[in-house]
């Protein structure tokens, strides 16, 4: 059974439960198995090799989650072909890729937890109340090591855009 983490999230003011553990900087990045699209999956070891920023968005089609892959999408191109950006959320993957098509999105990678909220759950951002993965930021190095992470307080929050980024240009 997996912890449970009440009293540290919440959603416009309403206390939210987190499912799983707190990462830390330090720790070795949980395997992952999420969509690409229905057929297709994504594991962690498909983007070995390369520093990885994964930005978790609870649904695309919202204003701040919106905005916050708008962002990492043209911050990508700076950062080069050593890094790549994931954006995960529990959208279905065709939902997020119609979002990418039509927000000209062409950088993140979108990664569905849709099926079993893995992702989540391994990364302690599952909200319990939802079944959707909350706000957070992480940046593994080239080993998987997490050598950033913010977990949001606020899921209508923004996170701290530099910080995530200056944490991956540290790795370069």
């Amino acid at each position: 059974m997996s912890q449970e983490r009440t009293g540290v999230a919440t959603f416009k003011g309403s206390p939210i439960t987190l499912v799983g553990p707190q990462l830390q900087v330090g720790d070795s990045a949980p395997d992952f198995v999420l969509s690409k699209n229905l057929l297709e999956e994504a594991t962690l070891k498909d983007f070995s090799g390369k520093i990885k920023l994964i930005s978790v968005v609870p649904s695309l089609d919202t204003g701040v989650c919106d905005a916050q892959t708008r962002r990492f999408n043209s911050e990508a191109a700076e950062l080069g072909d050593g890094v790549v950006i994931l954006t995960v959320s529990a959208d279905l993957p065709f939902a997020q890729a119609r979002w990418c098509g039509a927000a000209g999105i062409d950088r993140v990678i979108t990664l569905s937890d849709y099926k079993t909220n893995g992702f989540g759950e391994a990364y302690g951002v599952l909200i319990k109340e939802f079944k959707l993965d909350m706000r957070s930021i992480f940046v593994l190095d080239k080993d998987n090591k997490i050598t950033y992470v913010e977990y949001l307080n606020e899921m209508a929050e923004h996170p701290n855009y530099e910080a995530a980024i200056d944490a991956v240009k540290s790795l370069l």
